[in-house]
């Protein structure tokens, strides 16, 4: 239970409302920091409107498509942060090309065993990495 003080114009606003008006405008917040911290949004160089549309859309989408990874992360694989789920993916590419590099056909389950070792390098949240 905490106690919040909501400021509004509109006298005439249930209260309800303006509760929820003020959840939808933080997880707006949320999302944009997200965008920004996780995927770039600040550090797009764009002058065109249609660049800056892009590159704004690109970052909203990965937030989006980030969260729905980690939502459906039962299993622990990807860890439990976005820099855990950026630390798989990045080390599946670099695994898969290393092994693309010394064209030996590798067994399966060897990939996906050094995909989870070398992905556990990076992550920062260690403890639910499975190795």
């Amino acid at each position: 239970m905490a106690h919040v003080i909501l400021f509004s114009s509109n006298v005439e606003l249930a209260y309800d409302k303006l509760i929820k008006y003020y959840q939808l405008r933080f997880q707006i917040e949320f999302n944009f920091r997200d965008a920004k911290q996780y995927w770039g949004l600040e550090d797009f160089m764009n002058v065109s409107k249609k660049a800056v549309y892009n590159a704004a859309n690109l970052a909203m989408f990965m937030v989006n498509l980030s969260s729905a990874l980690l939502q459906q992360n039962s299993s622990g694989l990807f860890g439990s942060s976005v820099n855990d789920l950026k630390a798989w993916f990045r080390a599946r590419k670099y695994v898969l090309n290393t092994l693309k590099c010394t064209s030996q056909n590798a067994d399966p389950i060897f990939i996906e065993r050094t995909i989870h070792q070398v992905s556990s390098l990076g992550r920062v949240n260690p403890s639910v990495c499975q190795t």
